[in-house]
């Protein structure tokens, strides 16, 4: 059985073992391939794992083998999975390896935000401290999370783990989700969108991205929140329309937005947040520790044992 990975860096740029892949089959690993080349270096394997590297029907037409794909990842937008489903094709993910770690950095984002540790830390290390005069000093406004409120949407299980992280600093937590379960309701009071948007001090998106849920985010979503909210996206980045978010921080209507994903990724030079004030812009690694890439390869060859005895799970 012939196994190629096609984008296998970002998962394990070194730090990693594909070892267990490599005992159930022939195993090609590419750090990254470029669209031109995907169809040859599938070639006649069997099984392919992918992260973004898309996987059109015209692909799937050219490599008549191929009988699984498993994505390395949650997300599958890259899959045309209906198209899959058609040639019999299996189409796995990788549903639950990150939920702990895009929580944790989410709350990174929100105290990067609250106090701007770096900032300081390389104030004090330029000597400003020693030259201050006085026994501190802060160059931003400090803010308590104590008594604030989070607003999340998308209440699934990174949802609810940045909600229980949200509790312990002593926030009060809302929540909007189609589909309210009683753990969320352990966490967080459900409520509508609008009330979501129009009580919370601090918006954060743990949502897929969907027709429904893409520009979410948007000039007139905005416009319903309180003054100096701060948003915070470590899901999709097409959640967010980029300029109305730009144009409400430059406004001050928006305090501050610490995201960790854009609309295109790497991100482009124009994208219009990198121009905005008090736009924190990480580089799509919320869900990056080397703990929950380990748990994502662990997972992605249980999915291709299950596959190759005939009992596929977390089909998609």
């Amino acid at each position: 059985m012939k196994i190629v990975v096609l984008d296998g860096h970002t998962e394990n740029p070194g730090d990693l073992s594909w070892a267990a892949l490599g005992a159930l089959g022939e195993l090609t690993v590419y750090d990254k391939t470029p669209p031109a080349q995907i169809v040859e270096r599938i070639g006649d394997a069997e099984i392919v794992l992918v992260n973004k590297t898309p996987m059109t029907a015209q692909t799937m037409d050219a490599c008549p083998q191929l009988r699984y794909i498993g994505v390395l990842a949650t997300g599958y937008n890259i899959v045309d999975t209906a198209y899959a489903k058609q040639k019999g094709i299996v189409v796995s993910n990788i549903p639950t390896y990150g939920t702990t770690a895009v929580a944790q950095f989410t709350m990174a984002l929100l105290l990067e935000i609250c106090h701007h540790v770096g900032h300081h830390s390389e104030a004090v290390h330029q000597g400003r401290w020693e030259s201050a005069g006085h026994f501190c000093f802060w160059d931003y406004p400090l803010i308590e999370l104590a008594g604030k409120t989070m607003g999340i949407v998308g209440f699934g299980r990174i949802g609810q783990a940045a909600a229980a992280l949200a509790k312990a600093f002593g926030m009060r937590v809302l929540a909007y989700d189609m589909c309210p379960n009683e753990s969320g309701r352990a966490l967080a009071e459900y409520v509508e969108l609008d009330t979501l948007l129009a009580d919370a001090d601090v918006v954060s998106l743990h949502c897929p991205l969907t027709e429904e849920t893409k520009g979410i985010i948007n000039a007139k979503n905005i416009a319903k929140m309180k003054d100096g909210v701060i948003i915070l996206n470590t899901s999709r980045g097409p959640l967010i329309v980029e300029q109305d978010l730009a144009d409400a921080l430059n406004a001050c209507k928006v305090f501050a937005a610490g995201v960790d994903v854009v609309s295109v990724e790497p991100i482009h030079g124009d994208n219009p947040i990198l121009k905005a004030k008090n736009c924190l812009i990480t580089p799509h690694i919320a869900w990056a520790p080397k703990e929950s890439r380990q748990r994502l390869m662990d997972v992605a060859v249980q999915n291709v044992k299950q596959f190759l005895a005939g009992a596929p799970e977390n089909r998609v």
